[in-house]
């Protein structure tokens, strides 16, 4: 069995995927458009629409992201513009005090900071924000991930 995060950016997944890319060194392993589903509605999603119609051809329909050993699957969902991330957040381990530090500030970048990085009794660098998007990430510096 396998529980991967899905997250749905509601018309902001490109931005997000980009975001991605330049924050954390994300690597695109797939990605599909709207525009890439089939004409006649069976393609899944497809047929669900943004905001109650068709989605437009240009949307992410779906997308997977690999950071370091983990793959994020993102889309544009149904296209609302208002993403909501509330009760979970991501955790980033992080070999080393100068990654965390390295990731929690590219992500911080537009976002807010909850928890700003400390030392604390169970490891040297922890922190929590939430990223421009609303995604919640927790980062931690772990040794045994280096």
């Amino acid at each position: 069995m396998k529980v991967q995060s899905y997250l749905s950016f509601e018309g902001r997944c490109d931005e997000a995927i980009a975001f991605y890319k330049k924050a954390l060194g994300a690597e695109v392993v797939q990605l599909m458009r709207y525009s890439e589903a089939p004409a006649d509605g069976t393609g899944g999603n497809a047929d669900a629409g943004c905001a109650g119609g068709m989605p437009s051809p240009d949307k992410v329909m779906h997308s997977v992201l690999r950071i370091g050993q983990t793959e994020l699957m993102l889309s544009d969902g149904r296209c609302s513009g208002h993403a909501e991330f509330k009760g979970i957040m991501l955790s980033l381990s992080a070999g080393n005090d100068a990654d965390v530090r390295k990731w929690f500030d590219a992500l911080a970048d537009g976002g807010q900071v909850m928890q700003p990085l400390t030392p604390t009794f169970f490891t040297t660098s922890f922190g929590m924000l939430s990223d421009r998007f609303g995604v919640g990430w927790l980062l931690v510096a772990d040794p045994a991930v280096a």
